[in-house]
């Protein structure tokens, strides 16, 4: 297989049509200005779970499908979904930033979330909010992770949690102005044909040790070393953070050098614009950003993030009173 760098685009795109794009719009401004309490309080995930019923068949069937089988990218892109761009406020410049209002933004993530499973948080980032923001934040700029602005290492979202997200959404309300910001996806269907032998060997071995992101404020290895590699053999999952996974052995540090590697030559790149929602397969599809200047003067790419879960019960002992948020969580201000 050819290494392609130059892709521009996930091949599950999904663009509305006028009809549907009228119709999602309709229905998220209704939860949006209906729904009871917060969008991080369960009523309110309940009326985003009704809406989800109310979306287009058509899109819904799309959705249902990669939910299944994400294909060879492991990722989609939702293009023309409604974004309030008249009354958007000035991009947020301070770190932990979250939406806990209700919001068109937070109905659209909530709706499609509920659609691919249920929404999921963990209290030590950004207080367990189910919708949080993606912007640069000043003095920030070399730190590995949302709030950064340097070139952001391929990862799969919290690789070191055993209840690592199943799906990552980002939902673009303001693009880069300098038009430089890129969210890079590589998937590991693509990756694993281009491998060595010997690297496909180490990645399977439990020679890697992975750290909590520096967003969780936490200190020390996740847990004991372990593989890259899991599941089946012919279709694995993926479990690395290129800038939190350390490798115990010589071989798995050769190996993590290739497969980075093998990531950047068949990364696909895309420049969100606002209405686009980019759906990542966080089982089998590492993401980061490009290098980007912001301006901090109110214009910055901004960017609203979900977690989805596909399994909500798994982490049952988790979830303080069967909630969203994994771990206990501060109470909002």
């Amino acid at each position: 297989m050819a290494a392609n760098a130059a892709r521009s685009a996930p091949r599950n795109d999904v663009t509305l049509n006028q009809s549907d794009a009228e119709l999602v719009e309709e229905i998220a401004w209704k939860l949006a200005t209906q729904a009871t309490g917060r969008p991080d309080d369960a009523e309110w995930v309940e009326a985003a779970r009704n809406a989800w019923h109310e979306w287009p068949a058509t899109l819904r069937k799309k959705l249902s499908e990669f939910r299944r089988d994400s294909g060879p990218d492991g990722s989609m892109l939702l293009r023309g979904l409604p974004v309030d761009s008249m009354g958007l406020p000035p991009t947020p410049a301070v770190n932990g930033s979250v939406q806990r209002e209700p919001s068109l933004g937070a109905a659209v993530l909530l709706t499609v979330a509920c659609g691919l499973g249920d929404p999921g948080a963990f209290g030590p980032e950004k207080n367990g909010a189910l919708v949080q923001d993606v912007v640069p934040v000043p003095g920030m700029e070399e730190f590995q992770g949302n709030a950064g602005s340097t070139l952001l290492t391929f990862h799969n979202e919290n690789a070191f949690h055993d209840h690592r997200p199943d799906f990552v959404m980002l939902l673009c309300l303001r693009a880069d102005p300098t038009g430089r910001a890129g969210l890079r996806t590589a998937c590991i269907r693509r990756v694993l044909p281009l491998l060595s032998d010997r690297t496909v060997d180490a990645l399977w071995a439990p020679e890697f040790i992975t750290a909590p992101p520096p967003s969780f404020n936490l200190s020390g290895p996740g847990e004991a070393a372990g593989p890259v590699l899991l599941g089946d053999p012919s279709d694995p999952d993926l479990r690395v953070d290129l800038a939190a996974t350390e490798p115990v052995t010589e071989r798995a540090a050769e190996a993590l050098r290739e497969l980075q590697d093998r990531f950047d030559a068949t990364a696909t790149t895309h420049r969100l614009v606002p209405g686009e929602l980019a759906i990542v397969d966080n089982r089998v599809t590492v993401h980061g950003r490009t290098e980007f200047t912001p301006r901090y003067d109110g214009t910055d790419r901004w960017l609203q993030r979900t977690f989805v879960l596909t399994d909500l019960r798994r982490s049952r002992a988790l979830r303080p009173a069967d909630g969203y948020v994994l771990g206990e969580a501060p109470q909002p201000a």
